[in-house]
């Protein structure tokens, strides 16, 4: 089926690889042409870097255009986060083509279920199998499964499909959501959200905070992982313990925090040991 050309947007602050590749979403792949797909909830989008535009093409084009929050002046963003330091205008000129992103919430609560002590590549294994299995269909392939679909599925066959000790709280999650508004979750202060989240089989600290950043776009978040450690320790070293880290760069950047995480995370995936040897 192809697909009408929905917009073209600026490729200076959005960078279809960099967006993607940066651990806040698992369901993309890249095409044999070169260009991107994207799946979120039932819909699907193709990207294509074409010299200075991305050219996005789905059906459903206001729905993508608010996925890749194109609406936000990220330019400023990028202005106001690189005068706070050198390392943050490093970082900032690395990951200035990231946008975070407006993906479904539901989506996002399993998604970073089963991102826990995982790497993204198997996540997205694990997530194309539970979609597969589970998933209606679409004209683009599976669609994310429903909570009901979830639901009423055995914790074994979650394990088949690679989950592992995820496996129960997929389930568990899912029982606890058939009664839950998640919509309710957006009239709380992103402490509050945090708090009901961390009642969630297998959400803790680090997964709460990733589905308030990606799922609910909450800026003032600060997920931790093994990255981030790395980062606070080479360049933000106060003597905090490990469970203080998040709240040390939440009153550090504010409303900003989500997005400068993504910029630190990307920075030192991307320049690993010699990441300080860039920073002027």
């Amino acid at each position: 089926m192809n697909l009408p050309l929905a917009f073209t947007y600026d490729s200076q602050y959005f960078s279809v690889r960099d967006t993607l590749e940066c651990g806040q979403i698992f369901r993309y792949k890249r095409l044999d042409n070169g260009r991107y797909a994207v799946f979120s909830r039932d819909k699907y989008a193709e990207l294509d870097a074409v010299g200075e535009k991305v050219e996005v093409y789905t059906t459903d084009g206001e729905y993508f255009y608010r996925f890749f929050d194109l609406e936000t002046d990220y330019g400023a963003k990028v202005e106001r986060i690189s005068a706070l330091s050198p390392i943050m205008k490093r970082a900032a000129e690395c990951g200035k083509g990231i946008r975070i992103l407006n993906q479904d919430l539901t989506e996002m609560i399993f998604s970073f279920i089963i991102s826990a002590n995982n790497n993204i590549k198997r996540i997205g294994g694990i997530i194309e199998r539970i979609c597969n299995q589970l998933g209606e269909d679409t004209p683009f392939g599976k669609a994310f499964p429903s909570v009901e679909a979830i639901a009423d599925s055995p914790v074994e066959l979650f394990s088949r499909l690679g989950a592992g000790y995820r496996d129960k709280y997929l389930v568990a999650t899912a029982q606890k959501l058939l009664d839950y508004d998640v919509r309710s979750l957006y009239a709380l202060d992103s402490a509050s959200a945090r708090k009901q989240l961390l009642t969630f089989c297998g959400v803790g600290p680090k997964v709460a905070d990733c589905i308030l950043l990606f799922g609910m776009h909450r800026g003032d978040v600060f997920p931790v992982d093994t990255w981030l450690k790395k980062v606070y320790h080479a360049y933000f070293e106060q003597g905090h313990r490990d469970c203080e880290i998040s709240t040390f760069f939440c009153n550090l950047f504010g409303t900003d925090a989500g997005l400068c995480q993504q910029y630190l995370f990307y920075f030192q995936r991307k320049y690993g040991q010699n990441a300080a040897n860039t920073v002027q």
